[in-house]
């Protein structure tokens, strides 16, 4: 299909997908293709992918429904297949788990709220035409940050794949050396199904036929052994069918806490409201409610401190079930201590969690459960300032994160298939993704490379293939989710272990290294923020930009200033790295090799200075501008205070190779007056035959090239 000209009608920015057709039948043949393709990947990993987010499975379906489509139709790359990521997904759950319990309605709600904010980010840097901010973050940083959030993606499935408890607080780290201590109660059927499930995949991966289905087949076969195998034991309990009075005062203890942190924050909630109607009104009261609204999040974040260990305590204890007698219910001793001559089922239980008066113990793997059948139903985010303002760093560094993501894997597709590419419109494309899909139940999402890599090899032509993908994941909501429901997680745990892998790549980082020490060190300081300040991923992500950017001003605050000398090959060498270069005594060449700005002016001033101080007997100065990009308003007043203060001292500056952006800038201020008109040259060596003509002398043995030979020595 033949690509646009660049003459493309008006409307087609306003609706991109019109530029598809005229569509073949061949054509729409390889997009179905190709979407039902990545849709038998997609489905998996979205459920995976949303586990990781921290919200239910069906939430990662959802992404791989509204948002992709949306995003195909409005984007700017024809293949690139929008929904959900691991990156953007771990970023998520970081910007939200300080904020609400994963999986709770209020998690749910940040999360649609936070997928709206990174929607706006997107769509205004797009229409405004910024797509170009991207760059202040360097590939030094992304390299690091990358790096770091693989490695904490594979480390927060420990508990998916041991079947251990896995604390959330501020610190990822602490919570993983927490999680160390549960090492000793691995769950071992859990263990056995990650182990069958790693392998399962790893040998379908190398059978090439079957190779891009590899993680469907090991859905359906981990499934099948789920059922056959009994692999999931789940029972929900009240406290008073925990025999042993210590956990049970334990847990009802938890149960009473809990109920006083939602009241509390339900009482905080209806004070910030108010605090927000009368803010600008009696401020007397406005400071009693502030106060009021500080003790209860205090009194929130104590019994929440509180309710952490009695749960750590509960989650370390064995619990075995007694039979029920007839027409009675089940009873869990803590293991050891039933009751001679009872009966148990043979299980070792342990407490997942106290939810809604009731505990949650789990007898064997956990499984996905009921996922809610239908398509994601329409629901405004629920905004609030407070919100708003506790999401808005997250919410930016996601949207750049995302878009980075997405204009890479565009612009690998475009290089292929040669499809010209905008990535303002891409990043129209993602913020439409990401705003329609915040009414749908939708979490970030942004540009799949595995998905973009599938519809580029299936033959995917236009965004038609997602659209198809989209469908299928439709009738998948519609139709399959029953069959889901044994899938064990720990099947997406090992989906999730093998899709971050690509993304911890140690051979960059050395090459990065090699090729600059300081963005090496970017990205070395890059990684370790970002492990250290885990889950706040964005503090790792804006302390590399802040810092690339710092290195950038370091660097070009004190430029290379050369002093040159004339080569026996005819060039201007610097005379500091070829010590033997004949030079001057009356002439002063000095090479300037970047943009002459604030940062720098006062560095070029001083070296200039110091060059002609250290020449007591120099009558001109030539400063070669051939590096010399741009000069803002304070390198030209220092250009025009170095002209006066020398030929005032007898030395005359000569400027030679200027560009027209830097000639302009002269002109436009009258610099180019003060300095004559007959001391700039297009060249050095046309500036040096003049000097010399004016020192009435010859400079061939000094700075001048050498006199070329007769044509007979020729």
């Amino acid at each position: 299909m033949s690509e646009p000209s660049p003459e493309r009608p008006w409307w087609w920015r306003y609706f991109p997908f019109l530029a598809w057709f005229p569509v073949s039948a061949a054509v729409l043949r390889g997009d179905l293709i190709a979407g039902i393709t990545g849709a038998l990947v997609l489905v998996p990993k979205a459920m995976a992918y949303a586990q990781l987010s921290g919200l239910p499975v069906h939430f990662g379906l959802y992404v791989a429904f509204v948002p992709a489509i949306l995003g195909a139709l409005w984007g700017s790359s024809r293949q690139l297949a929008p929904g959900p990521v691991a990156i953007i997904s771990l970023m998520t759950a970081a910007a939200l788990a300080p904020l609400a319990t994963p999986f709770s309605d209020h998690y749910v709600e940040l999360a649609l709220l936070l997928t709206l904010m990174v929607g706006a980010v997107q769509f205004a840097l797009g229409a405004l035409k910024l797509g170009t901010i991207v760059n202040f973050v360097s590939h030094p940083v992304i390299l690091g940050f990358m790096n770091a959030a693989a490695i904490i993606i594979a480390l927060s499935q420990l508990d998916m794949l041991l079947g251990i408890p896995k604390g959330r607080s501020n610190s990822f780290l602490g919570d993983i050396w927490q999680m160390a201590g549960y090492l000793p109660q691995t769950h071992l059927p859990t263990l056995a199904m990650s182990a069958f499930a790693l392998a399962l995949m790893l040998g379908l991966k190398r059978i090439r036929a079957i190779a891009k289905l590899s993680v469907l087949i090991a859905v359906v076969v981990t499934i099948v052994a789920s059922v056959v195998l009994g692999y999931a034991r789940d029972d929900r309990v009240q406290v008073d069918r925990i025999a042993d009075p210590a956990m049970r005062e334990l847990a009802a203890g938890y149960i009473a806490d809990a109920k006083r942190i939602a009241d509390l924050e339900a009482s905080v909630s209806a004070r910030a409201a108010e605090l927000r109607r009368i803010e600008n009104g009696d401020a007397r009261a406005a400071s009693a409610l502030r106060h009021e609204i500080h003790l209860g999040r205090l009194d929130a974040a104590d019994l929440a401190d509180e309710n952490k260990g009695r749960l750590q305590r509960l989650q370390r204890v064995r619990f075995e079930r007694e039979d029920a007698p007839a027409g009675g219910v089940a009873t869990f001793h803590v293991a050891g201590q039933v009751p001679a001559g009872a009966r148990t089922d043979g299980r070792e239980w342990q407490i997942r969690k106290i939810g809604g008066g009731e505990i949650q113990l789990n007898g064997g793997g956990d499984v996905v459960g009921t996922i809610p059948a239908g398509l994601p139903s329409f629901r405004v985010p629920t905004i609030t300032l407070e919100a708003f303002l506790s999401l808005l760093s997250a919410a930016i560094v996601i949207a750049l994160v995302g878009f980075m993501e997405a204009i890479a894997m565009s612009k690998a597709l475009a290089a292929k298939t040669r499809q010209r590419l905008d990535p303002n419109q891409e990043l129209i494309g993602q913020g439409v993704a990401n705003l329609g899909g915040a009414f749908f139940q939708s979490y970030p999402a942004c540009g799949s490379f595995t998905g973009s890599a599938i519809n580029l090899q299936a033959g995917a032509k236009t965004g038609f293939a997602m659209i198809f993908n989209g469908l299928f994941v439709v009738a998948t909501l519609v139709v399959l989710t029953p069959w889901l429901y044994h899938l064990p997680k720990a099947t997406l745990g090992v989906i999730i272990l093998l899709a971050v892998t690509s993304l911890v790549t140690p051979a960059a980082l050395k090459h990065t290294w090699k090729a600059s020490r300081a963005d090496g060190m970017v990205a070395a300081i890059t990684f370790v923020v970002t492990l250290l300040a885990a889950p706040h991923l964005d503090r790792g992500i804006l302390i590399g930009a802040a810092l690339a950017v710092l290195l950038y001003l370091l660097r070009t605050m004190k430029p290379r200033i050369a002093n040159l000398g004339r080569h026996p090959d005819g060039t201007l060498r610097d005379v500091h790295v070829h010590p033997t270069l004949p030079v001057s005594r009356d002439v002063l060449v000095l090479r300037f090799d970047d943009t002459l700005y604030f940062a720098n002016a006062a560095f070029f001033e001083e070296q200039v200075l110091d060059a002609v101080a250290g020449k007591p007997e120099v009558r001109f100065l030539l400063v070669s501008g051939a590096g010399i990009n741009q000069m803002d308003a304070s390198g030209e007043e220092v250009v025009r205070h170095l002209v006066e203060r020398l030929r005032a001292g007898g030395v005359t500056v000569v400027f030679a190779g200027l560009k027209k952006q830097v000639l302009d800038v002269m002109r436009r201020t009258g610099l180019d007056r003060l300095i004559g008109a007959d001391h700039l040259y297009p060249n050095d060596d046309q500036a040096l035959a003049a000097i010399y003509a004016r020192l009435g002398r010859d400079g061939r043995g000094e700075l001048l090239p050498p006199a070329p030979a007769p044509i007979e020595a020729r």
